[in-house]
């Protein structure tokens, strides 16, 4: 028999610490190869770290409530000795773990491999120190990680390049497929932002407000953020600081749309396994209005000064949850119809809710869409997910006398609130009220979703 300490692999890309939900498995219990173990919380969803090898569990290191960090031991496994030899790395853990795919097309990330590592670190292999877990006697600021940063496709002698030049590789614009990050992409980066003057040398930091001493009014109490809403201020910052957004407002007449709406949802949409809402409709509405106006479907590379146009039609809806706001991505949404949509709109909310959203449901989206008109109010401003370039926010709809130029009188109509954020870098004012036109008129003809299958 052979003893294997099993340490957190890095389960996707600029995955670097996680909360852990809940241990699985006991001391004394056996396991097989690839059975969950843990359940992890990142910044985007909770995942199930699977175990690298069979065996008996002997002991485990951490509990629900800690913070678990990349190459921190888990469980200390006791396994058959030739089943040992077999998972022995002949890399350091980090170097074992491949890189997702890129974002143009499925992504994928790197849940399919786990790291070991034997019970005696090789001589030049420092031991990763453990992370203490979140205690009363802890200093909270101490057990925070550093805040995540978007994901970045590179290899590992990239990143080192990077490193060793003192190169945030997450500000680095990739020149390969799906924004592929290069040795000379970073080489690149290096020579350019040495060139400028003093003083516009700009990394991508957010700026930091100086807070006052809140305790001279009065007791206060600090508590984290979770790594969702970490990962959401985070993102958030980011797209209101780079991105000079412009929000247009309009209404739609929807009111022979909930019509035929309630009467397909009970005969069609919940047989089917879901529920027709405005929202299933918005979506085909939405993908239908990005090939008639493709630089909202786009990014800007304002390394390269160049429009990256996608020929996919990725769109992402904002769920609300109990852990904060998740964006899953709902992929091919125009060669889906609006049944369809309806079915994987309910299960994506289901698992968004339920944890249960994988990590490549929470990327390569190319447009979001947020519908608030459940929860209240008139209307709201909703903020780019960046690096798309624009964002489509639905208000609660309501009835409003609406003036009827054919028989000149005023007639119930139930108006739904529409308000379009978009990157004025790309878009103009105009197009932007073309866009939120085509959309608005496309719900007050419901034939025309018919055409769109």
């Amino acid at each position: 028999m052979a003893t294997f300490e099993f340490v957190l692999p890095e389960l996707g890309e600029g995955m670097e610490a996680g909360d852990v939900v809940q241990v699985l498995v006991s001391v004394g219990e056996s396991i097989t190869e690839e059975q969950p173990v843990l359940e992890l919380e990142t910044d985007k969803a909770v995942v199930e770290v699977p175990a690298p090898v069979s065996g008996t569990v002997k002991a485990i290191h951490v509990q629900a409530g800690d913070k678990a960090a990349v190459g921190q031991l888990l469980l200390t496994v006791e396994t058959p000795a030739s089943t040992a030899a077999a998972q022995v790395p002949r890399t350091p853990p980090l170097a074992a773990v491949s890189l997702p795919a890129a974002e143009h097309g499925e992504n994928k990330t790197a849940t399919d491999k786990v790291v070991s590592r034997p019970s005696e670190p090789p001589a030049h292999t420092a031991p990763m120190p453990p992370v203490q877990s979140r205690t009363a006697a802890s200093p909270a600021p101490e057990l925070l990680p550093e805040p995540p940063r978007l994901a970045v496709p590179a290899a590992p002698s990239v990143r080192q390049l990077a490193r060793e030049i003192g190169v945030d590789i997450n500000q680095v614009q990739g020149s390969g497929a799906g924004g592929r990050i290069s040795l000379e992409d970073v080489k690149r980066y290096a020579r350019d932002l040495h060139a400028r003057p003093a003083g516009q040398q700009f990394r991508g930091a957010l700026p930091s407000v100086t807070l006052p001493d809140f305790t001279k009014w009065g007791a206060v109490e600090r508590q984290p953020m979770s790594n969702v809403r970490r990962a959401t201020a985070e993102r958030m910052m980011q797209s209101w600081v780079t991105i000079p957004q412009v929000t247009q407002f309009d209404k739609a007449d929807i009111t022979d749309l909930e019509q035929l709406r309630q009467r397909y949802d009970a005969q069609r949409a919940q047989s089917a396994g879901g529920k027709l809402t405005i929202t299933a409709i918005v979506l085909k509405v939405v993908a239908a209005a990005l090939k008639r106006f493709p630089q909202f479907n786009a990014s800007v590379d304002m390394t390269t000064y160049e429009v990256i146009h996608k020929t996919y039609y990725h769109i992402g809806v904002a769920v609300d949850t109990d852990r904060g706001l998740l964006v899953p991505v709902i992929r091919n949404v125009d060669q889906k119809n609006i049944l369809a949509l309806s079915v994987e709109l309910t299960q994506l909310a289901e698992r968004a809710r339920s944890r249960k959203t994988p990590l490549e449901e929470m990327q390569g989206g190319t447009f979001t869409i947020t519908n608030l008109g459940g929860l209240g109010g008139t209307n709201f401003t909703p903020i780019i997910n960046a690096p798309e370039v624009a964002i489509l926010g639905l208000a609660r709809s309501s009835l409003e006398p609406v003036y009827n130029d054919s028989t000149g009188q005023f007639a119930p109509r139930l108006m739904l609130p529409l308000a379009l954020s978009y990157d004025h870098r790309l878009i103009d004012g105009a197009d932007g009220v073309r866009f939120l036109r085509w959309v608005v008129e496309a719900l007050q003809q419901p034939f025309l979703l018919a055409l769109e299958g």
